[in-house]
């Protein structure tokens, strides 16, 4: 048995576990591994807004535009394509995409061809809507869990290896103990979500400044591969709560400290449907994420069927990832997007400052 928390990330701890030393999981699960060279990762969420049939064609043309920018030098390790419908009823595309190096990312990112179309005119001019969410973890200020060892999804995909069976999970507190930094750092946030550049209420370009130790979470299913009865498992058992919970927190996750909750479905270049899916939640911190986990209804559903079913899976792939990271390598800027996507619902427009 192992610790999630990898040798070279471990340093004496001033905060304590939630549970003893001694503590067994019930079942097995795993993490992901990489070397001291892996210092820091990006996750970039990079999405394209539209609303009804009429735009979709043209949607689809801007997220293909996105993907074949990533065979540009420096373009990410692995990416995906993702699709749902908001609580505004306006339809999203994502292609989320993930780096191992920030300094690669930061060329990509101020290259010609990346650069030259987001700022150009024509994404004011298009009638869609776009955004960038991009955050940047240090390798101690994220975690990871799989119920499964291989071809790992999300981040894993840039990590090196997977590890052995490990200890931290199974219990409230789990997520937590996983993370690196969480053996001396309570993980608070500081300050709040803060418009610095345009007024959401008039859609045009807005920048949303973030701040430290807001946290993502990004939990994932994969029913591509699995037999009919674990098949039937998942959409008949685990899909109805797991959809229950993500629409509260989407419809009601602002109270709880929860700044935005999409619930999407993994798609192809032309947007059909795959059998995958995942939640992508920015929160807070991960104190509120772990409040809202550990009490209300739908969570406390879904972990109790996990646990139910976890050490018998086969195909049924479950995983999750949860990060927090600096203000500073964070970056939220849309372009005409409607004022509750992502970060705008929730940042305040400082008066006096809008242009």
């Amino acid at each position: 048995m192992e610790s999630a928390i990898d040798t070279h990330l471990k340093c004496p701890r001033t905060l304590s576990r939630r549970v003893p030393d001694e503590y067994q999981p019930p079942f097995p699960m795993w993490v992901a591994r990489a070397d001291e060279q892996l210092e820091q990762v990006v996750m970039a969420y990079l999405g394209v807004q539209y609303r009804g049939e009429a735009q979709r064609a043209a949607a689809l043309q801007a997220m293909r535009h996105i993907v074949a920018s990533f065979d540009l030098a420096d373009g990410p390790q692995t990416h995906d394509l993702t699709h749902h419908t908001d609580s505004s009823g306006f339809d999203n595309l994502i292609v989320v995409g993930y780096w191992k190096s920030p300094a690669a990312h930061c060329r990509w990112l101020r290259c010609a061809p990346v650069n030259d179309w987001w700022t150009s005119q024509d994404r004011l001019n298009d009638g869609l809507g776009y955004f960038r969410e991009i955050s940047a973890p240090r390798a101690e200020q994220f975690e990871t869990l799989y119920a499964f060892q291989d071809n790992l999804p999300g981040v894993g995909a840039v990590m090196d290896t997977t590890s052995g069976e490990i200890e931290e999970h199974g219990y409230w507190g789990s997520m937590r103990d996983r993370f690196p930094i969480s053996q001396t750092d309570w993980m608070k946030p500081t300050s709040e979500l803060q418009v610095i550049a345009g007024d959401p209420a008039k859609g045009g370009r807005v920048v949303v400044l973030g701040h430290d130790n807001l946290t993502l979470i990004r939990s994932g299913q994969d029913w591509a591969d699995a037999e009919a009865h674990e098949r039937s498992l998942y959409l008949d058992e685990i899909l109805p709560t797991l959809q229950d919970g993500m629409d509260f927190l989407r419809d009601n996750g602002q109270a709880l400290g929860c700044y935005s909750n999409r619930f999407v479905r993994n798609i192809d270049l032309d947007g059909n449907f795959l059998d995958v899916s995942y939640n992508i939640g920015h929160w807070r911190s991960v104190e509120k994420l772990e409040r809202w986990a550990e009490s209300h209804p739908t969570h406390l559903r879904i972990f109790v069927t996990f646990f139910r079913v976890a050490a018998g899976l086969q195909k049924l792939r479950l995983y999750h990832e949860v990060s927090v990271s600096d203000a500073k390598s964070q970056i939220f800027e849309y372009i005409n997007c409607h004022p509750h996507t992502g970060m705008l619902r929730d940042a305040a427009v400082a008066q006096g400052e809008r242009p």
